[in-house]
């Protein structure tokens, strides 16, 4: 009877296991990737290239590796092969949004009608920092910047620490608004929504603790909301505007050609803030909005030595990778490579350069 008795728990428990998340879930980990050494080519070539089949994510290269999202969960691949080092993913699960940050990748999954859980993993070998569950809405999104996760719906935004598992903050959007888009970056959280009277407003909010700062009156044409880092820099109509982090007011403004189709992007290195608008790139001083210096371009430059030390940006242009001065956009060297991704946020990995766009990554070395 003993035998008998035991039989049926272990029976039991192997069928509860298989319909667990535990059984869903399949990861896999690695040793940090190696320091790279060396710099681009003169001439470059397509090293590999992949599609991500996920949600897009503006998180390109983490610890020295490539951050590829599926439908149902996230790789880590070699940037000079493409080969993956690490992968976590939620058989029967969507995944939500991705993005990673100050060394982790935080994954957002919805095992049913909302984007319900959250989990950290450590970008540079894959093993699991934290998780906990959530309530977010079933079209909830991820960015980051240094220190904030941000998840983005419709109807509002929620931060997230990316070093533990806690919730700063909520923002419902406006009574009669909807938001269509939000950035965090280094002047805190700004939000773009749509009212019933048809008009765009733009929202400043702290970062760490939420309070809004200021609101920004936008007008009833098209708008897009480009980035939140040194400036707030919004594409309304045909015009890309810097708008000041202090006051909302617009320190800068300047004609675009026709909409193609394309989003807006920007970053922003010390105090020159970097904006992609319809091919052309624009580097803005942060206090002032004026303009150092524009270049066509096909998507975000890279810096080879972070943010807030570089002296030199690497722009992606018309068959090259160029390497411009920050302060003046004088060009100081050239890697000729092929068939460049419009639309991308290029990132530098030693001798490698990798482009990152919603429909896939790109490496040239």
């Amino acid at each position: 009877m003993w035998t008998a008795a035991t039989l049926v728990v272990v029976a039991v428990a192997v069928l509860a296991w298989r319909g667990s998340d535990a059984a869903a879930t399949s990861s896999s980990t690695a040793e940090p990737a190696a320091a790279p050494s060396g710099s681009p080519a003169a001439t470059l070539s397509t090293a590999w290239s992949g599609t991500v089949d996920g949600p897009p994510t503006a998180s390109v290269v983490e610890s020295g590796r490539v951050l590829v999202p599926a439908a149902d969960g996230v790789a880590v691949v070699d940037p000079a092969t493409g080969t993956e080092a690490w992968h976590y993913t939620r058989a029967g699960a969507r995944l939500c949004g991705s993005t990673a940050v100050d060394g982790v990748v935080v994954v957002l999954f919805s095992t049913g009608g909302r984007c319900n859980e959250l989990t950290a993993l450590r970008a540079s070998t894959g093993e699991r920092v934290w998780y906990r569950s959530v309530g977010f809405r079933a079209d909830a999104t991820l960015s980051s910047t240094d220190r904030i996760v941000l998840a983005t719906s419709p109807t509002g935004l929620a931060t997230v620490d990316p070093q533990g598992n806690n919730i700063r903050w909520h923002h419902a959007a406006d009574a009669g608004c909807r938001i269509a888009d939000a950035a965090a970056g280094t002047t805190g959280v700004a939000l773009l929504q749509r009212c019933t009277d048809g008009a765009w407003q733009a929202q400043l909010l702290d970062g760490f603790d939420g309070t809004p700062r200021w609101t920004a009156d936008l007008g009833a044409g098209d708008a897009a909301l480009a980035g939140a880092d040194g400036v707030v820099g919004v594409v309304v109509d045909d015009q890309l505007r810097a708008l000041s982090p202090a006051d909302g007011g617009v320190l800068q403004a300047l004609a675009l050609p026709a909409a193609d189709g394309s989003a807006p992007l920007q970053t922003s290195v010390g105090t020159t803030a970097l904006v992609w608008a319809r091919g052309t790139l624009t580097a803005l001083a942060t206090g002032t909005g004026a303009v150092a210096w524009t270049v066509p371009a096909a998507g975000l430059p890279a810096t080879a030595a972070g943010k807030e030390a570089a002296t030199d940006v690497l722009v992606p242009e018309d068959g090259a990778f160029v390497t411009r001065d920050l302060t003046t956009g004088v060009e100081l060297a050239r890697s000729s490579a092929p068939a460049i991704p419009t639309g991308g946020r290029t990132a530098v990995v030693g001798p490698v350069v990798v482009v990152g766009t919603a429909e896939g990554r790109t490496a040239f070395s």
